[in-house]
């Protein structure tokens, strides 16, 4: 009989969990992209309106964004500090994507992507991370970082020597 009992119970729960799966379906990886591509097309488009409310609002209270210079480490707050005053001016920066993927996973929580960009740099690359906490997805850590032609790496190397030497005595110190 308790082993009966046990059976019983087993199929109620599995039957339980099911139906509330199906209740639940989980977002669709396509459904998951498409709101991921949105949100970093808004936040492009926010830099280059100079609208910083639309741009910070994109990026998690604990995020971080990593730029193109070896001191440009920033939280969220920090970050905003150094753009501030570009976004006050009207004119903060464009990027235009040419392509990005998408990277989901299990959970369906966090994506990391990786896009290539034209700017007023050039061509330029940008990874990062979002998370979605209470259905709505932030920026949590984002990298920019400028493309250089392996046939153009000497002559870059060259280039950033005395201020990487200068750069490493501080950061030592």
């Amino acid at each position: 009989m308790k082993k009966c009992l046990m059976c019983f119970a087993t199929i109620i729960i599995a039957f339980g969990c099911n139906l509330k799966k199906e209740l639940l379906p989980a977002e669709s990886i396509s459904i998951i992209e498409t709101n991921v591509n949105t949100l970093l097309d808004n936040w492009h488009k926010a830099a280059s309106e100079a609208n910083y409310e639309g741009y910070f609002s994109k990026m998690d209270s604990v995020s971080v964004f990593i730029g193109t210079d070896a001191t440009e480490n920033w939280t969220k707050k920090q970050f905003e500090n150094f753009s501030k005053p570009y976004f006050d001016k009207g004119k903060a920066w464009s990027f235009k994507t040419l392509e990005r993927n998408i990277y989901v996973n299990d959970a369906r929580n966090f994506v990391w992507f990786d896009e290539l960009l034209t700017t007023w740099m050039g061509t330029c690359r940008g990874s990062g991370v979002l998370e979605k906490k209470d259905k709505i997805w932030k920026i949590k850590h984002y990298v920019l970082s400028i493309e250089i032609p392996n046939d153009d790496v000497q002559v870059v190397i060259k280039a950033k020597k005395k201020s990487d030497s200068i750069f490493l005595s501080n950061y030592r110190n």
